[in-house]
């Protein structure tokens, strides 16, 4: 009886941490990367808390069953996460490029008016 409440406080854990992802993905989206990252820090006490649950369960087969099911999701949700960050940054990463050497032209040409401009190399 005790390990059945204890795999519903785990599972009602496991969903939290679920809803979680899907929240982080949604502020992603929205560019909230600080209430984000808040977020995700908040959630590492969870999921120390099911680790050491999962220490002491004995989980029935179609408990694990259950159990694989949602971490599968969990994981689904982290790795979409994950790749929408990395192309985030691969978006900043191109346009800090792109405004890095317009300010490199723009600083070969910006003289006083008795000096002339020099050579810059825009291949950096």
């Amino acid at each position: 009886m005790q390990d059945e409440q204890q795999f519903e406080q785990l599972m009602l854990q496991y969903t939290q941490l679920k809803n979680g992802s899907e929240d982080i993905s949604r502020m992603i989206d929205n560019e909230d990367f600080d209430n984000a990252i808040t977020m995700i820090k908040s959630r590492e006490q969870v999921f120390l808390s099911c680790k050491c649950m999962l220490k002491y369960l004995e989980l029935t087969p179609v408990e694990q069953k259950k159990l694989d099911s949602i971490l599968d999701e969990i994981r689904t949700l982290e790795m979409q996460n994950i790749k929408k960050l990395e192309k985030g940054m691969e978006n900043i990463k191109k346009e800090l490029k792109k405004t890095q050497k317009s300010q490199k032209i723009q600083q070969a040409y910006d003289f006083p008016d008795n000096q002339k401009g020099s050579i810059i190399n825009i291949q950096e």
